[in-house]
C-alpha cells in the first residue's frame, strides 16, 4: 500500500532508562519499545531465538496487504485450506469449503481469531501456494533487515526452522502498524462475516488479543 514504510527497519536502542524485566514476569523472551522514540523501555532475552507461533500471522498480514490490489476480491475455500488445520487442532476462523469470502473477510479472520484456514486461503490467493507465499515472507524479513527470523509456514505451527526473536517480532509489529490497512485490522475488536449457505448464521470474529486485555496493563 502507498502508506507503508518500505525501508529497512531501524532497531530500537537501549538507553540509560531501559530496564530488565524481573522474575515476576514469567516470559523468557520479551521486549517493550517506545515506537515513537524507537527506544527499548524494557526487555528480557529479546535477542534469543524463540518460536513465534501465531505472531507469525502479523508478517503474513504484511505480505498479503502489500500484494493485494483489491480487498473485495474473493477466493473459494477448499478442503485443503480447512481439513489439515482441523486435524492439527489449529485455531480456525470457521470458513468452510465452497464459501467465497473476500480478502478483507479472510484478513480479519486470520488476525482476530488467528484463523489458520484464512491464512492458507490468503497465501493461495496471493502466491498460488503456501510455499511460494513463505518465500515472500522470508524475502520481506530480509528486506527489513531482520537478523534472526525465518519462516516455514504462514500460520505459526511449530517447526524447528520457523523462528524469530522478541526484538524482530516487535519490529514486524511496528512495521505493520505503520500501514493504514494493517493497523485497522490489527486494532479491530470484532468483525462480522455475512451469512452464507455453509455458515447460515454468519461468523463473528472476536479479537483474541483484546480478550486478554483488561485495561490495567500499564498501571
Amino acid at each position: 500500500t502507498d502508506d507503508t514504510a518500505k525501508s529497512t527497519v531501524v532497531f530500537p536502542a537501549k538507553t540509560n532508562d531501559t530496564v530488565v524485566f524481573g522474575k515476576e514476569y514469567d516470559a523468557s523472551n520479551a521486549i517493550l519499545i517506545n515506537a515513537d522514540k524507537n527506544e527499548i523501555v524494557a526487555c528480557k532475552g529479546e535477542r534469543y531465538r524463540m518460536y513465534p507461533a501465531s505472531l507469525t500471522k502479523v508478517m503474513t498480514l504484511i505480505v498479503a496487504v502489500e500484494n493485494i490490489d483489491d480487498l473485495h476480491d474473493t477466493i473459494r475455500i477448499t478442503d485443503k485450506m480447512v481439513t489439515p488445520y482441523i486435524e492439527q487442532d489449529a485455531s480456525r476462523a470457521g470458513f468452510l469449503p465452497g464459501e467465497t469470502p473476500s480478502l478483507e473477510d479472510l484478513l480479519y479472520g486470520m488476525i482476530l481469531c488467528s484463523g489458520a484456514d484464512a491464512a492458507a486461503a490468503v497465501a493461495k490467493y496471493v502466491a498460488g501456494s503456501e510455499e511460494a507465499f513463505v518465500r515472500l515472507m522470508n524475502d520481506k524479513a530480509e528486506d527489513m533487515g531482520l537478523y534472526a527470523t525465518h519462516f516455514t509456514n504462514v500460520t505459526g505451527l511449530h517447526d524447528p526452522q520457523h523462528y524469530s526473536t522478541a526484538e524482530d517480532m516487535a519490529l514486524i509489529l511496528k512495521y505493520a502498524i505503520g500501514d493504514r490497512i494493517c493497523k485497522k485490522i490489527l486494532s479491530a475488536v470484532e468483525y462480522e462475516y455475512q451469512e452464507t449457505e455453509q455458515n447460515p448464521e454468519g461468523l463473528t470474529f472476536a479479537s483474541t488479543l483484546f480478550s486478554r486485555m483488561y485495561g490495567d496493563e500499564m498501571e
